[in-house]
């Protein structure tokens, strides 16, 4: 009876472990960063792009050092950002997006910045879910990384 009830333990066991396989990194999780709920991705009227499916099992922005892209999420920054971060992200209602300071720590990371875009954040920062596309919203934050200014050792989403 032990026995019967430790192998039916193991599969339990094992789906609650988080490993890696075959020397490749568990996918990400996403979270709204102030509630801590996954974020809901349920839906959603669009297409996930390669780069979207790419990026939802890596948690790395395929698009971080395509030069259309950046040109792409220049002008989508523009549109949905600048009024409140400024036209370089320098800050002017909201913080400032291109130095090595974060108000929410995890935005140094591409899953914790599309978090924060696509969630919204507290304050003023509304969820951009249903406004943009998810492959718009990888191609700004494109654009963001590529005007950072601060330390690069301090860039996690480049390692």
């Amino acid at each position: 009876m032990m026995i019967r009830r430790a192998f039916y333990a193991i599969p339990i066991a094992l789906s609650a472990l988080q490993f890696s396989v075959h020397g490749m990194a568990q996918a990400p999780r996403f979270y709204h960063q102030i509630e801590g709920t996954p974020l809901n991705f349920g839906g959603l009227k669009e297409t996930e792009t390669a780069a979207v499916k790419a990026f939802k099992e890596t948690g790395k922005n395929p698009y971080n050092k395509d030069a259309a892209a950046i040109k792409k999420g220049e002008s989508l920054f523009a549109t949905a950002c600048s009024g409140c971060h400024g036209h370089k992200a320098e800050g002017k209602l909201g913080p400032g997006l291109a130095d090595d300071y974060w108000t929410y720590p995890k935005n140094n990371t591409d899953a914790g910045l599309f978090s924060s875009v696509y969630g919204g954040l507290a304050g003023s920062m509304g969820p951009q879910r249903g406004r943009l596309t998810q492959d718009e919203i990888l191609q700004l934050m494109a654009w963001m990384r590529s005007i950072y200014v601060g330390d690069p050792a301090k860039a996690a989403w480049t390692k």
